[in-house]
């Protein structure tokens, strides 16, 4: 196998989503980290269900919405200004520490994100974390108008970069992400970054499972789906070792 192009989800992969905890605290003390583990898994939800009901809107208005929601169930109120601040986070969030040395060691293919956020959320946040010194393109389900894991999304990475599916990396930490590129037909490496035995070990130090911890597992363990990553690695950093040797 030769690798020809590397493509990155970007949310949970190179930028760290759980990052918007600080302002969702500092907005709503006690509920930082609650809000974001719930926002986050109604997020992905409304981009699956919008692409199911073909009712497409982009990724902008889908965090807001389930910002919104997120907020009204857990019974909190808030006016404008708390909520833009915490929208605005979604411009800045943290990329993973080992994220701009990773994609540096690996110039000479190309580099890109293929992503379900909007064209102008991603191009802010790209610009933001100045990774857009180190890639080729950014890549949104936009022109598409329907999100990972539909294999229209992935489509995207020849359409723009030229390069087949058997020639692409596709990095993903999010389960359902690297399953749905494995299915397309792409080379999968998915970043495990909370392992299933520390997971396991998580679970049961209680008798009753806390919700965090619950939602925490939702989101980081692989899925049942028939599908299995060709690559299973814990942090960025491993990549240039694995990309080195599919020259």
């Amino acid at each position: 196998m030769s690798i020809k192009a590397v493509v990155f989800d970007a949310y949970g992969t190179l930028f760290d989503i759980q990052s918007v905890a600080a302002v969702t605290e500092e907005a709503f003390p006690g509920y930082g980290e609650l809000i974001t583990q719930v926002w986050r898994i109604k997020q992905l939800e409304y981009t699956w269900l919008r692409s199911l009901m073909r009712r497409y809107e982009d990724f902008s208005v889908i965090t807001r919405d389930s910002l919104a929601y997120t907020l009204r169930i857990l019974g909190l109120p808030y006016d404008g200004a708390a909520f833009e601040r915490i929208m605005d986070k979604y411009l800045h969030l943290d990329l993973y520490p080992d994220a701009m040395a990773a994609l540096a060691a690996m110039q000479g293919r190309k580099l890109a994100i293929l992503s379900n956020g909007s064209t102008g959320m991603l191009n802010a946040l790209v610009a933001n974390s100045s990774l857009d010194r180190v890639l080729d393109a950014t890549i949104s389900v936009d022109s598409q108008k329907i999100f990972k894991p539909a294999p229209e999304a992935y489509g995207l990475i020849e359409t723009r970069l030229g390069v087949p599916p058997a020639e692409v990396l596709f990095i993903s930490s999010n389960p359902w992400d690297a399953c749905g590129a494995k299915a397309f037909g792409l080379n999968v490496a998915w970043i495990e970054r909370v392992t299933h035995e520390a997971m396991a070990l998580a679970c049961v130090k209680n008798d009753l499972v806390t919700p965090l911890t619950m939602f925490k597992a939702i989101r980081t363990q692989m899925d049942e789906l028939g599908l299995e990553p060709d690559y299973r690695i814990h942090a960025l950093a491993q990549l240039p070792r694995l990309i080195a040797a599919h020259p």
